[in-house]
């Protein structure tokens, strides 16, 4: 059991991937190190716990990736999804340093898998953990045990002692042990964003965030982010802008996780609740484009929309915890979905006209398009006729939120007058607004808290031991 009275070398503050990371980096550097996590030990790890894979650049094929992935397509990519909206000096540090992370991370313990099919099409780009992501947490936490982390969870921090940019202590609330201070030489704040905080997002939302689900934790809810920001750390992000993809309606509130998300929209068609399309469901490769559905679906009048398609699709793309709604007609199943039939079997129609021949491939920009219809559908068109009509509802599916606090290229907290702090440094989802302004793809949170949480504990050990 962690003796709470004497003061650390680095106390992180988070459980997830990047605390974990932050931690056996700072521990293998000499440093004694703390972590809490907010959470109870069988839900601990944030948001890894629902993860899958990570993209990492890599020069060549290997067991488990089918060809190269070089530093600079990483960075194209990345451009293009954030629309340039990203810093550029710490984009491209996240991404050479990445290539070291495939290494680095199988010595914490850490195994990898071939990647999945179906419209996932990352078997080049993305690593995928042996086990899912609560294998990999596992495997990181038994590393940072073994190698003398102390860890206490249930560890909810209800204030931070901060001066002139410096750490000083953590006041630490438990439900046993009750409040104590927590003294630390550094700080490495790796806690999540706040997208399980309603209220918050409804300062930015209003009232559609309660049709929100939250597809991960429901214990990122923000506290450590809002007390940096009020005790003088700078912020980065718009408020509005997160990691949100279109997941089933009928998932839990919070923690329903992966198997809630939907990835058959390239398959057919999007409709909101007035049996309208809204977007281009064929606009770039299923990865590129699938965070971008959850904002999409929150813009439509009560957050709703309905994934339409036949049954000549049914196994092209990852099945979920729930079954597709069906109906012999068009009208049967708009019925079942409380739609106008008479308009979903318009735009049905209108779509299907629209349909030009190609040869289809969902792995390429294929040539399977629209003309005529607005919005088009740019690639994977196909003509929806042949029943059972199938439909999936989905609202959008908050991952996490990218307000976050700004960090330089040492993970290291940079204050409100433009000044590093002296000791305080974060790293993964609280602060991955530097590197995502907007836009998603495929395993780009995990690099962020990766890389950023080994380099937060490495330089936040050698600061502390340099005292």
């Amino acid at each position: 059991m962690a003796d709470l009275n004497q003061k650390f070398d680095v106390l992180v503050i988070g459980g997830g991937n990047a605390a974990l990371c932050a931690a056996i980096s700072a521990r293998r550097a000499g440093a004694s190190v703390l972590v809490l996590e907010g959470a109870p030990k069988f839900y601990r790890g944030g948001n890894t716990r629902h993860t899958r894979n990570m993209r990492c650049a890599h020069d060549a094929a290997t067991d488990i990736l089918t060809g190269p992935y070089t530093e600079e397509e990483f960075w194209d990519d990345l451009l293009r999804l954030t629309g340039g909206q990203t810093d550029e000096e710490l984009a491209k540090f996240m991404i050479a340093e990445s290539k070291d992370i495939l290494n680095w991370i199988v010595e914490q313990g850490v195994r990898w898998q071939p990647s999945l099919g179906g419209t996932l099409s990352l078997g080049r780009t993305n690593s995928f953990f042996l086990g899912g992501g609560r294998a990999m947490l596992n495997a990181l936490y038994l590393t940072a045990e073994r190698l003398g982390v102390e860890i206490v969870y249930d560890a909810e921090v209800i204030d931070l002692e901060i001066e002139q940019g410096m750490f000083l202590s953590a006041k630490l609330k438990q439900p046993i042990d009750g409040v104590s201070d927590i003294r630390a030489s550094a700080l490495v704040a790796a806690a999540g964003g706040f997208e399980a905080n309603i209220e918050w997002l409804k300062q930015y939302w209003g009232e559609a965030a309660d049709n929100f689900l939250i597809r991960g934790t429901p214990y990122n809810r923000g506290s450590i982010l809002k007390m940096l920001l009020d005790k003088g750390v700078q912020d980065i992000g718009d408020p509005t802008q997160c990691h949100a993809v279109a997941i089933d309606a009928r998932a839990p509130k919070f923690d329903g996780g992966i198997i809630t998300r939907h990835d058959s929209v390239v398959f057919g068609i999007v409709v909101n609740k007035h049996a309208q399309r809204f977007y281009d469901e064929g606009e770039d490769i299923w990865p590129k484009r699938y965070a971008i559905w959850g904002r999409l679906v929150a813009a439509q009048p009560d957050q709703i929309a309905y994934i339409i398609f036949d049954s000549t699709v049914v196994t092209s793309f990852m099945p979920t915890l729930f079954s597709p709604i069906a109906g012999a007609t068009i009208g049967e199943l708009a019925g079942k979905l409380e739609l106008d039939p008479a308009a979903l079997e318009k735009t049905i129609t209108d779509f299907n006209a629209a349909v030009r021949p190609g040869t289809f491939d969902h792995t390429i920009l294929d040539d399977c398009r629209t003309e005529g219809i607005t919005p088009p559908k740019t690639h994977w068109a196909r003509r929806i006729e042949t029943p059972p009509y199938l439909a999936y509802p989905v609202r959008p599916g908050i991952t996490f939120t990218y307000l976050g606090i700004r960090v330089n290229r040492q993970a290291r907290m940079v204050m409100k007058d433009g000044k590093p702090s002296a000791n305080m440094f974060a790293a993964g989802e609280i602060m991955a607004g530097n590197v995502l302004g907007k836009g998603y793809a495929a395993g780009i949170g995990m690099t962020i808290g990766s890389v950023f949480g080994r380099v937060a504990g490495r330089e936040a050990a050698k600061n502390a031991r340099n005292w």
